[in-house]
C-alpha cells in the first residue's frame, strides 16, 4: 500500500456514515414524535439490550460512570456495602472505575495486571481480600473478557459481589454468555468511541436483580419512586430518545462490526514482529468471541518516539492511558503502592487504529511501519 494522506485513529464521521440514511431516519422519527425523554425508543432499547446481553433487567442511564456509581450506591442502600468497605479494582483501568468507588465513600484496592492480557493477576486478587472486602470490579478492558471460573470461585468463597465494568466490551462473550451478564450487575458505556456508540453520552446497567433494578431506576430519577415522591438522595441520569434510537439501530450490526474488529486485530497479531513490541495476547481459540478489540494496545519502551514516527507517516495513535491511577494527583495516598506492571503499562502503552471503517490494507501498512520504525 502506498503512503496514505492520513490514517485516523478513529473517524467517527466515517463510521456513522456507514449506517446510511437509516441513522438520519432514526433521529427524524424521534423529532417527529415530539417525545424526547421516557418514550418508546428508550423502552425499546432497554428491552432489546437486555435480551442481547442475556439479563432480566436493563436500566438506561446518562453515561457509564453513572452506571457504575449507581450500582455501588444501590448496593449501599440495600445494606451490602458500608462506608469504608473495599472493592477490588484492576490497577490499570480507566479512572472512572475508581471514581465510582471513592465517590461512594468506599476504598478501591488496586490489583496489578498481568502482561499481555492486561487483566488482574489472579493470584494477587486473593492476597488483597480482607474482612472489609465486599466486591470485585471486573473491568473487561480494551474489550477482553476478564471473567473466569477462578473469579467465580473467589467470589463464592469470600461472599463477594461481582460488578462488571463492561464499558469497553459490548458484545464480548465468555463461553457463550455475554459479558454484562456474568456478575451480579454490570455497567455499560455508549460513549461515541465505543463499539456500540451513541452520538453523545449514554450508559446502562444490566442485572438479574429486581430490587437493584427498581432501586437504580429510582435513584437515576432524582430518587423518586413515583412522580414528586422522593425516597432516596438520587441523581438525574437518563438516556434521551435520540440516543436510544441510534443505539437500537447500531445494536443490530454490533456482532458484525465486532467480527470485523477481530479480523483486523488478527492482522496486527500476525504481522507485527518487532522484538521491541509487546503485543496483546490473542483470545483463546476455543472462545474467539472473548475479545472484541475495542482497543488494540501494544507496549513499547520508546512509546512517545514511536508514536511521533508513526504520525510522520500519516498514522494517528492514542495513549490509553498515560498515567496510572495510583499516580494521579487526587490519589496521592496510593502513590507509594508497588504496582510494577501497571506502571510499565502506562509508560509504554500505545493504541493503534482499529475499527470497522478501516481496510485490511491499512492495517498491513501500519504493521509494516511499526516493524520498520520501532
Amino acid at each position: 500500500m502506498c503512503n496514505p494522506e492520513i490514517i485516523k485513529f478513529l473517524d467517527l464521521k466515517k463510521i456513522n456514515n456507514s449506517f446510511g440514511p437509516a441513522l438520519q431516519q432514526a433521529i427524524a422519527k424521534v423529532l417527529d414524535s415530539g417525545i424526547y425523554l421516557f418514550g418508546e425508543e428508550v423502552t425499546g432499547f432497554e428491552e432489546e439490550y437486555k435480551a442481547y446481553i442475556g439479563t432480566k433487567h436493563c436500566i438506561s442511564l446518562g453515561n457509564g460512570l453513572d452506571a457504575l456509581t449507581l450500582i455501588i450506591k444501590a448496593y449501599k442502600s440495600l445494606g451490602h456495602f458500608q462506608d469504608g468497605d473495599q472493592i477490588i479494582v484492576p490497577a490499570n483501568t480507566f479512572f472512572a472505575s475508581f471514581l465510582a468507588v471513592v465517590n461512594n465513600d468506599l476504598e478501591p484496592v488496586f490489583v496489578d495486571p498481568e502482561i499481555p492480557t492486561f487483566n488482574m493477576i489472579l493470584g494477587e486478587i486473593e492476597k488483597k481480600i480482607t474482612a472489609k472486602t465486599k466486591a470485585i470490579m471486573l473491568v473487561h478492558l480494551y474489550g477482553r473478557n476478564a471473567y473466569g471460573e477462578e473469579i467465580r470461585q473467589l467470589a463464592s468463597t469470600y461472599d463477594l459481589i461481582i460488578i462488571e465494568d463492561n464499558a469497553q466490551a459490548a458484545g464480548c462473550e465468555y463461553q457463550g454468555k455475554k459479558t454484562g451478564s456474568l456478575g451480579n450487575a454490570a455497567a455499560h458505556s455508549f460513549y461515541p468511541g465505543k463499539n456500540l456508540a451513541a452520538l453523545g453520552d449514554a450508559g446502562a446497567v444490566t442485572t438479574n436483580n429486581k430490587d437493584l433494578d427498581l432501586l437504580i431506576r429510582a435513584m437515576a430519577n432524582y430518587g423518586a419512586s413515583r412522580k414528586h415522591h422522593y425516597i432516596y438522595q438520587g441523581v438525574n441520569s437518563r438516556m434521551d430518545e435520540i440516543q436510544a434510537a441510534i443505539l437500537r439501530l447500531k445494536l443490530k450490526r454490533l456482532d458484525q462490526d465486532n467480527c470485523v474488529r477481530r479480523k483486523l486485530a488478527e492482522i496486527y497479531l500476525n504481522r507485527i514482529h518487532h522484538p521491541a513490541i509487546t503485543l496483546p495476547s490473542k483470545a483463546e481459540k476455543k472462545d474467539p468471541r472473548s475479545h472484541i478489540w475495542h482497543l488494540f494496545t501494544i507496549l513499547n519502551p520508546d512509546r512517545d518516539l514511536l508514536s511521533n514516527k508513526l504520525k510522520a507517516e500519516g498514522i494517528q495513535t492514542q495513549i490509553h492511558y498515560p498515567t496510572a491511577p495510583h499516580h494521579q494527583p487526587v490519589f496521592v495516598k496510593f502513590s507509594m503502592l508497588d504496582l510494577p506492571n501497571s506502571t510499565k503499562i502506562h509508560k509504554e502503552t500505545l493504541s493503534l487504529p482499529l475499527n470497522p471503517s478501516l481496510r485490511p490494507e491499512e492495517i498491513h501498512f501500519i504493521a509494516e511501519k511499526i516493524n520498520l520504525l520501532a
